[in-house]
């Protein structure tokens, strides 16, 4: 099986422009922002100089996590980015409202949906701002998305409008994503793609507890339960640290052994600019950003 790496690359709404030392530094429309990440173990190749430009950093220090923020930066400002809108705003734990490296994914739910020529509903679980979401929608489809944080669904309902998807049939969910679908599976509704971003750790509207090690396995049986007959595509994000998209993949073998489909597992990437210099140019590095596995028939 082919071990696929998606990209995300450099566009007007949004650019990586360098990375290195544990952060890197993106261009979100004209605001350009410092952040920490993990990922990327190697150094910068941007001046000190590049970076004391972004106008707006996250601050790590161990008691004072925060934003620094410059005074012309606006809490919130408005993205255009993989034919879609989003709304930014820097966040606690250094979050901006976007994970820009789930567009690859974005495109291929957009593409299942519109080459399906038939009605299609989808449920995107833990569905945060909502790129799934809008992108499923602006394709066609009937949408259920579904999160605990009030905050996020709000986040979502407001990007879609951006996107010029308003009126389109997405339902609005505030629920513990397993609670939900409990309950759709009493009620006899089904869905033809399932989208899944689960946390490694979190906590539901009502304080319920997950954690991946021991509520996945029994909440991918709730997502078959709630999968039609003939479904469309089952997509897993994964974030969780030490997990790899073959542990996915098996999970997907199992759920959809008596389907007929193809399943595929890989990478999101987010590609740097190239870096000009006077005689040559530095290719962009892949910074590494999460895992997925994907069915579709």
């Amino acid at each position: 099986m082919d071990y696929l790496i998606t990209e995300t690359t450099p566009s007007s709404g949004y650019e990586l422009l360098d990375s290195g030392d544990g952060e890197k530094l993106e261009r979100y429309g004209d605001i350009v922002m410092s952040r920490p990440d993990p990922q990327a173990l190697w150094e910068k190749r941007l001046s000190q100089d590049d970076w004391d430009r972004a106008k707006a950093q996250f601050s790590h220090a161990a008691k004072s996590a925060r934003w620094e923020l410059s005074p012309d930066v606006p809490p919130k400002w408005k993205i255009d980015f993989a034919d879609l809108s989003f709304m930014i705003r820097p966040t606690a734990f250094k979050h901006t409202g976007l994970f820009p490296e789930h567009a690859p994914n974005w495109q291929w739910i957009s593409e299942k949906i519109k080459n399906a020529k038939r009605p299609i509903s989808v449920i995107n679980l833990f569905g945060y701002t909502g790129g799934a979401t809008i992108a499923a929608a602006k394709a066609g489809a009937t949408v259920c998305h579904v999160d605990g944080s009030r905050v996020a669904v709000s986040w979502a309902r407001e990007n879609a409008e951006l996107s010029g998807q308003k009126d389109a049939p997405i339902r609005w969910i505030i629920d513990d994503a397993r609670t939900f679908l409990k309950r759709e599976i009493k009620r006899g509704k089904q869905y033809d793609g399932i989208i899944i971003d689960p946390p490694a750790f979190g906590h539901g509207p009502d304080g319920d507890l997950w954690k991946i090690e021991n509520d996945f396995l029994p909440f991918l049986d709730f997502c078959k339960k709630a999968m039609s007959a003939d479904p469309l595509f089952f997509l897993i994000n994964g974030y969780a640290s030490g997990y790899s998209a073959i542990a996915y993949k098996n999970n997907l073998e199992t759920l959809m052994m008596d389907k007929k489909g193809t399943i595929e597992i890989g990478e999101l990437t987010i590609r740097e600019s190239d870096i000009k210099e006077e005689s040559s140019r530095k290719k962009g590095r892949l910074l590494p950003c999460g895992i997925f596995s994907r069915w579709s028939n």
